[in-house]
């Protein structure tokens, strides 16, 4: 895999034009983002449409970055199966880019996807083991199909409750899928 340094990467911004792609959900993008990246999701992420769209020419690499570079390195195996092979993962991600000290745009503050999943689950679970105790033993079944849910998400990767949640209307953008701060 292609990567480059958050540094090296402003100083290529601060002599050419780059094109940098953000993965992340577009919450999270409008929260804090680079400067010179754009918001393109990864549960919508359709390669050959960012490419057809290219800010820049098609020489130039596509730089990828997420919060921390996990679902950039899920985005450049997306682009890369796709047949497209100028693509760099940002390492460290927008963490590293905002440690740095590099311009960020901040915006409206939210809950990440991760402590919204942990807040369902948790009510979910609290929920089945209390009517269960007040109203049926048989609804203890919600608790255990939950943990059953949370394992799986732990085996596999795949949380059918965060793409659930991540669908929510308080977690899109007005407009759509991207937004800006």
């Amino acid at each position: 895999m292609r990567t480059i340094d958050v540094q090296e990467l402003a100083g290529e911004h601060g002599r050419t034009d780059v094109d940098v792609i953000d993965v992340r959900m577009a919450t999270e993008f409008r929260e804090i983002h680079a400067e010179c990246a754009r918001n393109v999701p990864l549960d919508s992420l359709d390669p050959h449409a960012v490419i057809a769209a290219r800010n820049g020419s098609a020489d130039q690499p596509l730089y990828l970055i997420c919060r921390s570079g996990s679902r950039s390195a899920r985005a450049y195996k997306k682009f890369l199966d796709a047949g497209f092979e100028n693509v760099v993962n940002v390492k460290g991600g927008t963490l590293a880019w905002h440690r740095a000290g590099l311009p960020v745009v901040r915006g409206k503050k939210a809950l990440q996807l991760q402590q919204q999943v942990q807040l369902t689950a948790g009510f979910l679970i609290l929920l089945g083991v209390v009517l269960a105790y007040f109203v049926h033993p048989s609804i203890v079944a919600l608790s255990a199909f939950v943990g059953a849910g949370l394992m799986f998400a732990g085996a596999t990767g795949y949380c059918p409750l965060a793409s659930t949640i991540a669908g929510m209307p308080w977690n899109r953008c007005e407009g759509g899928g991207s937004c800006s701060a």
